[in-house]
C-alpha cells in the first residue's frame, strides 16, 4: 500500500482560529444592542425589518415588558439574533435611520426657507412662486406680514408656525 494519497500528519487539514472570550462578549453585546434598537421600533417600521417569527415574538414581547422583564427579555433577544443571519437586519435599520435623518435634514432646509422668506419678503415669494406656480402668492405675503408684526410687538409666532406649514404642504407633497 502506498501512502500517496494520504497527507502528512504533520499538515493540518484546516486553520483553527481562537476567538478570545472577551470577543465573543462584545459580539454578543453587540447583538443584544442591535436587539434593543429593534424594541424601540415602532410597529409599522418593525414590520420592514426582515425578522423570523420566533424572534419578531420576542421583540414584541419586550416592547410590552418594563425594567427586569425587559432586560431579560434584550437576553434572550441577543441569544435569538446569535441563530439568525444580522446583516439583513442591520441594513433595514440603517435604511430606516436613513430616511429618518433625510426627513429632519428637509425640515431644516424649510426652516431656513422660511426664515429667509420672513426676512427678504417678496424676493423670496418670487423665488418660491417660480417653484411653485400653483402656490397662493397673497396668502404667502399676508402670512409674512402678520409674522413680521408679531414679531415687532412680541406677540406668539403664530404666523410663523403657519408659514412652516404652508412651505411644508408645498415642498414635502412633491
Amino acid at each position: 500500500m502506498s501512502r500517496k494519497n494520504q497527507k502528512a500528519p504533520w499538515e493540518p487539514e484546516e486553520e483553527i482560529i481562537w476567538v478570545s472570550k472577551s470577543e465573543m462578549k462584545r459580539d454578543m453585546d453587540a447583538l443584544q444592542k442591535l436587539g434593543e434598537q429593534l424594541v424601540e421600533l415602532k410597529p409599522n417600521a418593525l414590520a420592514k425589518v426582515p425578522l423570523d417569527e420566533e424572534l419578531l415574538e420576542a421583540v414584541k414581547d419586550a416592547q410590552r415588558f418594563n425594567k427586569e422583564a425587559r432586560r431579560r427579555q434584550l437576553q434572550r433577544i441577543g441569544k435569538l439574533m446569535r441563530q439568525v443571519e444580522v446583516e439583513p437586519i442591520q441594513a433595514a435599520l440603517d435604511k430606516l435611520n436613513n430616511k429618518h435623518n433625510q426627513a429632519t435634514a428637509e425640515l431644516k432646509k424649510l426652516e431656513q426657507k422660511r426664515d429667509k422668506l420672513i426676512e427678504n419678503g417678496d424676493s423670496m415669494i418670487n423665488a418660491i412662486m417660480v417653484d411653485h406656480p400653483d402656490a397662493d402668492r397673497q396668502r404667502l405675503r399676508q402670512l409674512v406680514r402678520q409674522a413680521n408684526k408679531e414679531k415687532v410687538q412680541g406677540k406668539p409666532a403664530k404666523a410663523y408656525r403657519e408659514i412652516f406649514q404652508y412651505l411644508k404642504a408645498l415642498y414635502l407633497t412633491d
